[in-house]
């Protein structure tokens, strides 16, 4: 077994996931994909580990075992309750090599930098330079990050940083909720680049590429959801069950700036084309829906379909990552895009 799963036999999972004091902890990550990320994350006994979100404790819990008692984890979170009672928990436990603060996380921990590793249960809207600047020569950023600019489009990433600049190793299927500036409380609504949301009737939301090109009553992108909503043309889509990760994954990849996201029913998100007079997306459930049977954006969809068909249904694996560098007041780090 790897270091990750001897420690996890040491670590009581639901004692922090439904602490009989806290109650059960929302939006918890699976331990499964928990225990990839620090296995990718390469810990080692006496490392100085930073990671942000601290969620139930579990994972810090798991980081202070992986880095020994001559070893630091300083783990951040934006929610203050969350926090408190995970530094309780630790306590509790014997544990004090781990400390728990309350913070935004994009800007990291200078105060106990340079860190070894860095690992992260929470997306940014791009790599910070921060996370970058707080890692030592030689050390590894694990965590998730955005591959466009609409929500719930991202991989987690392995990056190893040399001389200040970062060079991501690999990229597997994967994300964590998105990077917020205060606790988020609406678990069904992304935490950022949503362009219209309806609340009335019922829920439904929409976030659109070409947000730039928008004016600023958010036309388009109203009238973008309106279409997917009222009258729309549903059909099944032709092909096998859906890979959702690999369709998002393949359609972010594309770098269309026509590129959309919806959610048309609280519990299914959707994937396709829009413009400001057209829409259609292909939902979880394999439906496509449009604002017509002769849609335009219909058209396109099509084809993306058949491409990502064609292309054997990639995973997130094979593609190439490249890092973009973007500097520019509150957006200083590098953006993450994948090509084929």
């Amino acid at each position: 077994m790897t270091a990750v799963a001897d420690v996890a036999q040491t670590v009581p999972e639901r004692h922090y996931t439904h602490h009989e004091g806290r109650g059960a902890t929302p939006n918890r990550s699976n331990p499964k994909a928990i225990h990839r990320e620090l296995t990718t994350l390469e810990v080692q006994p006496g490392m100085n580990v930073a990671e942000l979100g601290t969620g139930s404790g579990y994972s810090g819990a798991l980081l202070a075992q992986l880095v020994g008692p001559t070893g630091t984890v300083t783990s951040l979170d934006i929610d203050n309750y969350l926090v408190k009672w995970a530094n309780l928990i630790h306590h509790e436990r014997g544990i004090d090599n781990v400390r728990c603060h309350i913070a935004d996380g994009t800007a990291g921990f200078p105060e106990h930098a340079p860190y070894n590793r860095l690992v992260a249960w929470c997306t940014p809207s791009l790599l910070p330079k921060a996370w970058v600047d707080q890692v030592a020569d030689g050390g590894l950023i694990v965590g998730p990050l955005p591959i466009a600019a609409v929500p719930n489009m991202s991989v987690v990433a392995k990056i190893r940083i040399h001389g200040g600049e970062p060079a991501v190793e690999q990229v597997f299927s994967g994300g964590y909720i998105e990077a917020t500036a205060s606790p988020k409380t609406d678990l069904d609504l992304p935490g950022r680049w949503v362009d219209w949301e309806n609340r009335v009737p019922a829920p439904s939301w929409i976030s659109i590429a070409w947000r730039e090109q928008d004016d600023r009553l958010h036309t388009g992108a109203r009238t973008a959801l309106g279409r997917l909503l009222k009258d729309s043309h549903t059909e099944l889509y032709s092909g096998e069950e859906v890979d959702w990760l690999s369709w998002r994954t393949y359609a972010a990849s594309l770098a269309d700036p026509q590129l959309t996201m919806a959610g048309i029913t609280p519990d299914l998100w959707a994937i396709g084309h829009s413009t400001p007079t057209t829409a259609a997306v292909l939902q979880q459930d394999g439906n496509l829906v449009a604002d017509g049977p002769d849609s335009p954006s219909l058209s396109v969809l099509r084809d993306w379909l058949t491409a990502w068909e064609d292309a054997g249904r990639p995973a997130a694996e094979t593609y190439a990552p490249t890092l973009v560098s973007r500097d520019e007041p509150g957006l200083t780090g590098w953006h993450l895009r994948l090509t084929p």
